[in-house]
């Protein structure tokens, strides 16, 4: 991980995360990291609807993300917020027959720029998220990461990070709420 620094997302920050966005057709499809906000289901904005929705996020403080940069490029990120600003989350139906308590935090998302995939960018996020949140006043933190059995996936499938990555950084297994999906927890003081 040497090399990379992590700075929240910001409106000082969003030009390079934009960059990686825009390198990358909008992520996903053309997701502008809005999917699991509220007005993020797919198909209901146009991309440029998108762009312009997450930046207004970020501008009214809304939007939360740490960022890898290499350099001045930004090249991977890890998305949080508070299950009000993160509504919307995968295998939704198995995950609420299930709930006991909602977290203080989600953890939804990560995206890693092609070209520096398999370099620890993610795990540089995911730090980065866990630093932010403490910074933010701590709490639970839920993530929802695919067990990949020691096996390569498409980032696609990726988006929500390795269950094993997760557990290296002292989360713990809740339960399964799909195939390979888990709800982790970890409890995180104020920093």
């Amino acid at each position: 991980m040497s090399g990379f620094t992590v700075t929240a997302l910001s409106e000082t920050t969003w030009p390079a995360y934009a960059a990686l966005i825009e390198r990358h057709d909008g992520v996903f499809g053309g997701c502008w990291c809005l999917g699991f906000h509220a007005e993020g289901k797919p198909g209901q904005m146009s991309v440029a609807a998108r762009c312009a929705a997450k930046q207004a996020r970020v501008t009214a403080g809304t939007a939360h993300a740490a960022l890898v940069f290499e350099g001045e490029s930004c090249v991977g990120w890890c998305q949080f917020g508070s299950p009000e600003e993160l509504p919307r989350i995968k295998n939704r139906k198995d995950y609420e027959a299930g709930l006991a308590m909602l977290p203080d935090w989600r953890l939804t998302c990560f995206f890693v720029d092609r070209h520096h995939r398999r370099q620890g960018v993610a795990a540089a996020a995911l730090a980065g998220a866990l630093a932010e949140i403490a910074k933010l006043g701590g709490g639970i933190v839920e993530a929802y990461p695919e067990d990949t059995h020691g096996t390569r996936m498409s980032p696609t499938f990726l988006h929500a990070g390795s269950l094993a990555m997760f557990e290296a950084a002292g989360f713990g297994r809740e339960r399964m709420i799909g195939k390979n999906k888990w709800v982790v927890r970890a409890t995180l003081p104020a920093g």
